[in-house]
């Protein structure tokens, strides 16, 4: 589906709570074209000319800056681009092998376990659909105070490590931005930023723990724990 084309071109339907569009893109998807396409999906929303929606991709390697990140936390990686972005939180890679979940949706109404105009229980609903997505697969993923995103401890090396991160935005009450879940990318790419600014901590990855998984288990896995979760009966 062309995103951009059909957001351009007025043919959304629209949607309820219980009714809201998933649409997975196939290939690598070009990250400034992504949030291009969400804020103009997020605007759709706003307006009711479209409905909410949860979008699935992967993007070529990128590093992104969210509205906190600072410049000394980037190490230096020539062949990967930095690019500042307008969710919250610091620096982050992106990059094959990572499922990103961008959620459009309109907070002024309760979504299963969030109440409306609440975001940090939009923030808590999405740890926990990460957590529920993780321990489908057997892997027992945790939040920790002070530190954003889904953490887990190796069981042969005992080093806690971050498995997914979450960035966010909301503006005038539409979310948009998201999670992203370490499925099997290059953890080395971690090397060119301090990610999240945590230093004291590593990054894993659903492979580097011995587990496979395709994106079509992913998804699968994702869209079953949106449901409980978020409430819709999708």
């Amino acid at each position: 589906m062309d995103q951009l084309a059909s957001i351009r071109g007025g043919s959304i339907r629209e949607a309820s709570i219980d009714d809201i569009e998933w649409v997975v893109s196939s290939g690598l998807t070009d990250y400034a074209m992504a949030v291009e396409v969400m804020q103009a999906r997020a605007a759709a929303i706003r307006a009711g000319s479209a409905g909410e929606q949860v979008w699935l991709v992967e993007h070529p390697p990128i590093y992104t800056g969210g509205t906190s990140a600072r410049e000394s936390d980037v190490l230096g990686n020539a062949s990967i681009p930095t690019l500042r972005t307008g969710r919250g939180g610091q620096w982050t890679y992106h990059g094959p092998g990572q499922r990103i979940a961008y959620v459009m949706l309109d907070l002024t109404r309760a979504h299963g376990m969030v109440p409306a105009r609440d975001v940090r229980g939009f923030v808590a609903a999405l740890e926990r659909w990460l957590i529920l997505t993780l321990a489908m697969f057997g892997i027992h993923g945790e939040t920790r105070d002070g530190r954003v995103g889904i953490w887990v401890v190796d069981p042969m090396t005992q080093r806690e490590s971050k498995i997914a991160a979450i960035g966010v935005r909301v503006s005038r009450w539409v979310s948009f931005h998201g999670v992203a879940l370490n499925v099997a990318p290059d953890l080395d790419h971690y090397q060119g930023i301090i990610p999240c600014g945590i230093r004291q901590h590593g990054v894993t990855s659903m492979a580097a723990l011995g587990v496979r998984a395709d994106m079509a288990q992913i998804d699968a896995a994702l869209r079953v724990q949106f449901g409980r979760v978020f409430g819709s009966d999708i």
